[in-house]
């Protein structure tokens, strides 16, 4: 019993990181505002940096970075002494090592889970990518960074976040096939990817009609 507490604690603990609003509460303590009323009514780092300006945006960024890195940390650091310390019966007697990464998947799945549907926003919020991006860099540091790498090479080139996001959440699926990873680690990886890539739907239907603003349009942008 207490094995499984533990286990629901901690995906408790990795969805409620997802959860913290970032953007809305940045519209709140640095304009007084409720963000999802301005720009394109996002909770992301995009619309905060149309609607607040860069150092807000900055921070927010990195605040939805950290979440996915510590839920991903704490996950690492708790799940082996549970594992050891209240032994259970899994299938085909598997190493602790692997029951370790098939539990840090989930919670993985969790702090995404968190940050794209936020209990303190009625279920609703961001996309995960910059989210997922913490996740990566936890999990895989090459693969996080080559994942950074191709998101940063395509917003230089086309300025627009939602198709730097999408391709860097299929860069990272790549990637994480490419490196020594452990199947659960690379599953994780397929299925994070495949959430951004579905919370983008709206803005893939905008890119094939030619309408997805660029940064430093006035339109409405993708959530990271």
């Amino acid at each position: 019993m207490m094995f499984w507490m533990g286990i629901v604690a901690t995906l408790l603990v990795a969805y409620l990181l997802g959860s913290i609003p970032t953007g809305y509460l940045a519209g709140k303590l640095v304009r007084g505002i409720d963000i999802r009323e301005h720009g394109s009514k996002s909770t992301g780092a995009t619309n905060v940096l149309r609607t607040l300006g860069k150092w807000p945006a900055l921070f927010v960024l990195a605040v939805d970075v950290m979440k996915g890195v510590v839920a991903i940390v704490f996950a690492q650091w708790f799940y082996p002494w549970l594992v050891s310390r209240y032994p259970v019966v899994w299938p085909n007697e598997l190493e602790i090592p692997s029951r370790v990464c098939w539990l840090v998947c989930l919670s993985g799945l969790a702090v995404l889970l968190g940050h794209g549907r936020s209990i303190w926003l009625n279920f609703t919020g961001g996309k995960s990518a910059a989210t997922g991006l913490g996740v990566l860099l936890a999990i895989s540091l090459p693969v996080g960074v080559g994942a950074a790498a191709a998101w940063g090479a395509v917003l230089a080139m086309s300025r627009i976040v939602s198709f730097s996001s999408i391709l860097a959440a299929l860069a990272a699926i790549v990637l994480v096939f490419s490196f020594e990873q452990p199947m659960p680690y690379r599953l994780l990886v397929v299925a994070g990817g495949l959430y951004v890539i579905v919370r983008h739907r709206a803005n893939v239907q905008r890119l094939l009609a030619g309408k997805e603003p660029r940064l430093g349009g006035d339109g409405s942008g993708a959530r990271p």
